[in-house]
């Protein structure tokens, strides 16, 4: 192994462990115990040797001067402004301990795990937590906040979370960027679109936002949010009419085709273009560029992200989508096809089991609870179908009083004195300054870690760089001294995070060579669905049932709504911020600047709104404040609230999730954040 000894000047290999499809492989210099710097891992060929604005900055977090590096105990009331003092270790965990034991004496379920992608790594995700958490019969999170309607949606059309693989699109003679800003947040998959590009690929972008990837491809097209399903089908519709199809691909590989091809036929350019707000042109020459490309045997490819199954019909445009490289054959070539994630190739290689340990729920079924309903959920009371109100709240990896829906219910749910809450963490976030006890987790270059990735094929190790940082311990052993307390006498509770490591994946990975180098890549064919052979039990693409589903809030669908609240929303991420992390790193906060809403000329003019003024977003959940910035970015009609600011550091408090809804997808249980209708006016001075 690695480990974290101080010499002169020393390189370690990690990885980073962000909420990204990159995962890239790090390089990590270390001058006298003291990181000096992060790069990209040359010989890692999905990184290249680079990386994102936001990890090359990664010392400037870890030694932030505002890091947690000791436990922390509340000691004012959660309504007041947050007051807390330094603990030891002993009386945090202590306390801790006993607090959940009394809970669960009377009902585990009571007690509610909150926690997501802040690492995706393999030990410091839900390794020794899933068997915390198992042990005690806690309730269970369902983890949707971010992907699980794509992932349903796959899960329903190929069988499993799978794609072609991201080197190959450099070889593509058509790219459709649907739903990505990959510039911004798929940096690696642009380096293989941009040479494509370079060697006469058309890149085309799909997205209401002119964002800066629309800049660099060859066309954008700005459809409204949440249509993107019924796109799909006027796609569909010209492949037919136009006989754009692999009738063989489809007759062999795809189930439910004729139940499709009649939904396809009802969506004609010009239905299309009134419900997408584009012309019936644009329409038909989308179809005319991808149908032709596999006439002429030039792969088109498909890079498909999660912004757009933020909706509530976002599993079905997924799986419409995902559909389209059946019609043409798309699949034959290892350069076509369609990308989303590709975290569904690891499942043959991870021992799930063999971390989480289901064994040790000895039977118990714990009720489950959607992560994306917290606000609601929070606000609960105990009943028969709901089981009993949650007492007690382990948050890890999360920052949910920023980050979920309908913040303003999110914020009252965690203000009640009578919930007990635990928040692992590097800083006082938002959902920090809420807790009762805070204890500091280490970050990425202080611990073990192993990961997988939802944006290529490979497996990375993570060696600690330096040693913890002040008092500072990884999830993994925080949650195993908790357990100790808690009298979980299990051997497994006392394994260590290289024992965990060794036990996250089968031998078909060589931990000692993923030790050794770093990386290691799957061993996959290039071409995976050439011959059909998908997931699903028959082996074919499924396209039963699949449909266009259309907002809860659009002009179409809610016209009094919309007549009190005109404006569409999406809340895209900003440019130097992931999620809620980041956020404190001045220099990156000092690129962003502030809190921005994009508004289009034409929608700012109507409501006086000059740019550079601050202005007040609002519906009827909820309002925040922000900057206008009057920019081609936005589309008439739609605004883009750019996000995720901790609330503490927006103006008068708050961020976009003020105004966003808890209304789930039609697949996943997703959220549908970009399915909301807002106002904008002059918030004065």
């Amino acid at each position: 192994m690695n480990p974290a000894v101080t010499v002169a000047t020393r390189i370690v290999k990690g990885a980073c462990p962000h909420d990204c499809p990159d995962t890239c492989a790090l390089r990590i210099t270390v001058e006298e115990g003291r990181v000096i710097k992060v790069q990209g891992q040359a010989d890692h060929p999905s990184t290249h040797g680079a990386l994102c604005t936001k990890v090359s900055r990664y010392p400037e977090r870890t030694y932030h001067p505002e890091r947690l590096l000791q436990p922390l105990k509340r000691i004012s009331a959660k309504t007041e402004a947050p007051r807390f003092v330094p603990v030891s270790w002993d009386e945090a965990l202590d306390d801790i301990a006993a607090r959940l034991k009394a809970i669960a004496a009377r009902d585990p379920e009571a007690i509610l795990p909150y926690s997501y992608a802040g690492t995706m790594g393999l030990l410091q995700g839900e390794g020794m937590a899933a068997r915390f958490f198992n042990k005690l019969g806690a309730s269970r999170l369902e983890r949707t906040i971010c992907a699980s309607a794509g992932a349903a949606a796959l899960n329903a059309t190929y069988g499993n979370r799978v794609g072609m693989h991201l080197p190959f699109f450099a070889e593509s003679r058509l790219i459709l960027i649907w739903g990505s800003n990959s510039i911004a947040s798929n940096l690696h998959f642009w380096t293989y679109a941009n040479k494509a590009k370079r060697e006469g690929a058309k890149l085309i972008c799909i997205d209401p936002r002119k964002t800066e990837t629309a800049d660099k491809c060859h066309q954008h097209i700005a459809l409204l949010p949440g249509t993107d399903g019924a796109l799909a089908l006027g796609l569909m519709h010209e492949l037919i009419h136009n006989d754009w199809l692999d009738h063989d691909y489809l007759g062999r590989h795809v189930e439910g085709w004729e139940e499709l091809r009649a939904k396809a036929l009802a969506w004609p350019p010009e239905r299309v273009a009134e419900v997408c707000g584009i012309s019936p042109d644009e329409v038909r020459g989308l179809a005319r560029d991808y149908g032709q490309r596999h006439a002429l045997e030039a792969p088109a490819a498909i890079r498909l992200n999660y912004g757009m199954q933020r909706v509530r019909g976002g599993g079905n445009a997924v799986r419409l989508i995902a559909l389209l490289p059946c019609l043409t054959g798309a699949w034959r070539h290892r350069a076509g096809g369609l990308l989303l994630s590709s975290s569904g190739w690891f499942a043959a290689y991870k021992n799930t089991a063999a971390l989480d340990r289901p064994e040790l729920l000895a039977g118990r079924q714990p009720r489950s609870i959607n992560m994306s309903t917290i606000g609601d959920d929070l606000l609960r009371e105990s009943s028969a179908d709901f089981g009993p109100r949650i007492e007690a709240l382990i948050v890890y990896n999360s920052n949910p009083v920023a980050v979920a829906p309908e913040s303003p219910k999110v914020v009252k749910g965690f203000q009640r004195a009578d919930l007990f809450t635990v928040v692992l963490e590097h800083f006082m976030t938002d959902t920090a300054d809420l807790a009762d006890y805070v204890l500091p987790a280490t970050t990425q270059l202080e611990h073990l870690d192993v990961h997988t990735s939802y944006g290529h094929t490979d497996v990375l190790i993570n060696h600690p760089a330096v040693a913890p940082l002040g008092e500072a311990k990884p999830n993994t052993q925080i949650f195993r001294e908790l357990a100790a307390r808690m009298g979980f006498t299990e051997p497994c509770f006392a394994e260590s995070d290289e024992q965990l490591a060794r036990q996250a994946f089968t031998a078909e990975i060589d931990f000692e060579a993923l030790a050794a180098q770093g990386w290691q890549s799957l061993p996959l064919k290039e071409a995976p669905f050439a011959e059909g052979g998908f997931f699903t039990p028959n082996g074919k693409a499924q396209a039963g049932g699949a449909d266009y589903v259309p907002n809860y809030e659009s002009a179409r669908s809610t016209p009094e709504l919309a007549r009190r609240f005109p404006l569409a929303m999406i809340s895209p991420p900003a440019r130097n911020f992931l999620n809620s992390s980041f956020v404190n790193v001045k220099s990156l906060r000092d690129i962003e600047g502030e809190p921005l809403l994009e508004i289009h000329a034409s929608d700012a003019a109507a409501r006086g709104l000059a740019d550079g003024s601050l202005v007040r977003v609002f519906n009827e959940r909820g309002s925040y404040h922000c900057t206008a910035r009057i920019s081609e970015r936005a589309r008439p009609g739609v605004v883009n609230g750019l996000g995720v600011w901790w609330r503490k550091l927006g103006p008068r408090g708050s961020n976009v999730n003020e105004v966003t809804h808890q209304r789930l997808t039609d697949l996943g249980q997703a959220p549908s954040f970009y399915d909301c209708l807002v106002e904008v006016e002059s918030a004065g001075a």
